[in-house]
């Protein structure tokens, strides 16, 4: 009896253990990809070591965990469902009994503790640690800043713990949800966290159906359209006569033309510049990246979206008619016993692709908007202080990405660990009204995207496209810059 609790005890140990390095493999993979993505926007600065570099250097680390965490929790769902499905095909393979309920629960749980970790500590510790000088009156130097830091934060977590009480009476006020807030950890932070992911999801609902349709701009950017009835030489032969025209006109000015103009100047020259360049890539692409490639992402892109509302929609009927539909979380630790998918691996291999396609879509979303235009990272041009302000948005998104892709259905995954404790996911009509808002707005969205050149065209038959002038030497119609650098008139 005492050998078999050994063995047990042994078997608990190596099991931990495998854990342990399991989690600790794939964050270092995360970290590190994270690392290299913020390391290509960041912008360059010199290698002298002063206080500023210490101070950066530190705000880069945090914002790389803050990053690596957030493609965690982009990938949990994924994997999670990935997972179920590899364990029911092989239930009893040697080979990955590494992959058990215990591990993924482990892994939800670690997403959630340090996604709050680094929303709530982290990221605000960077952002004043990067702003703050030391206090009035006292030695400069890191440690007066790291003491500004924590002040900061402890005024920071006095405030929210204030704005959480405020709400927590107005919304339900009464003696039990007051003293529940004593509990730090099994209530207030979950309660916390609860409405972060509340204002996650609002978010991608906001972000995501401008993304779906933005979507479509982005690639056709990206890829080579199709030449039809386009003769591009000729294009490209007057777009050089416009090039060397403003090159002239800005080599031969004098000291009498004011700075303004000449920089006016040196911007059309450089979109004149970028639209040769264009023109020379469509000559040079090949037949096939032209006339086959562009077909078939646009088509792919139509049928993601097209899948998404649909089974949106679906979703929409399954809550008027079952309960069941309604997002939970649960607490079962066995995974592999049953399929949740109808249609075995394709329709898991289907719903991976459309949570990422959304979480995608989202980011194109989130940087399109005219509000966070100015949170656009550049490469080898963005500060600290933007690189932080897109390390908080990107993780509020991708850690409300499970939420959201099965509150909308997309999923019959349950939501494990602190994701499936949210109090909102428990309301019907939350629920529904979010998957009527989705549905509408990701249509209006796309209605809108396929019918703009409908509409030009309407206004230009009508003749009220010629009122809106412009006061820039651009020509309305064609978008292009014309020679002799004036703008046409009516």
């Amino acid at each position: 009896m005492e050998e078999d609790d050994v063995t047990i005890r042994e078997q608990n140990f190596h099991s931990q253990v495998r854990e342990y390095i399991i989690c600790f493999l794939l964050f270092a993979v995360l970290y590190i990809v994270s690392y290299c993505i913020i390391t290509r926007y960041k912008r360059k600065t010199d290698d002298q070591e002063d206080e500023d570099a210490v101070v950066n250097r530190i705000s880069l680390y945090l914002c790389t965990f803050t990053l690596a965490m957030s493609g965690g929790a982009v990938l949990l769902l994924p994997f999670s469902i990935i997972s179920n499905e590899i364990l029911l095909s092989f239930p009893r393979n040697y080979y990955i009994q590494w992959l058990n309920g215990s591990l993924i629960h482990g892994l939800w749980n670690l997403v959630s503790l340090f996604s709050n970790l680094c929303l709530f500590v982290l990221m605000p510790f960077a952002y004043f640690f990067l702003e703050s000088e030391g206090f009035a009156g006292s030695k400069k130097g890191i440690k007066s800043r790291v003491l500004e830091t924590f002040v900061m934060l402890f005024l920071l977590g006095l405030l929210i713990l204030g704005i959480v009480w405020v709400a927590s009476a107005l919304i339900d006020n009464d003696a039990a949800s007051m003293e529940s807030l004593y509990d730090l950890w099994e209530f207030y932070l979950p309660y916390l966290y609860s409405c972060i992911s509340l204002m996650g999801g609002l978010l991608l609902l906001m972000c995501t159906p401008v993304g779906l349709s933005r979507m479509f701009t982005v690639m056709g950017q990206l890829l080579v359209k199709p030449t039809i009835l386009e003769d591009l030489d000729e294009q490209i032969y007057c777009v050089t006569l416009q090039e060397e025209a403003l090159q002239r006109r800005l080599n031969g000015s004098t000291s009498s033309h004011s700075q303004g103009s000449a920089h006016r100047l040196n911007k059309e020259l450089d979109i004149v510049r970028d639209q040769r360049n264009k023109l020379e890539r469509r000559k040079k692409a090949s037949a096939w990246e032209k006339n086959l490639l562009y077909p078939i992402v646009m088509l792919i892109l139509l049928t993601g979206t097209t899948i998404s509302v649909l089974l949106v929609a679906l979703n929409i009927l399954y809550l008027l008619v079952d309960e069941t539909a309604m997002p939970k979380g649960s607490t079962d630790r066995g995974l592999g016993n049953t399929s949740l998918s109808t249609f075995g691996v394709v329709q898991a291999v289907v719903e991976i692709v459309l949570m990422f396609y959304l979480m995608v879509s989202s980011v194109v979303g989130f940087y399109s908007l005219r509000v966070f235009e100015g949170l656009t990272p550049r490469k080898d041009d963005t500060t600290m202080t933007t690189i932080i302000g897109c390390c908080v948005s990107i993780l509020v998104l991708s850690s409300a990405l499970p939420v959201m892709s099965r509150t909308l259905g997309i999923t019959r995954f349950d939501l494990l660990g602190d994701f499936g404790r949210f109090n909102w996911l428990g309301n019907f009509y939350i629920v529904l009204s979010y998957n009527l808002l989705f549905a509408v707005v990701t249509t209006l969205c796309l209605v809108r995207k396929f019918t703009s050149a409908i509409r030009e065209e309407l206004l230009k038959a009508l003749g009220l496209d010629k009122l809106q002038l412009s006061n820039s030497p651009t020509d309305p119609e064609s978008g292009k810059i014309v020679a002799n650098g004036h703008q046409k008139t009516l």
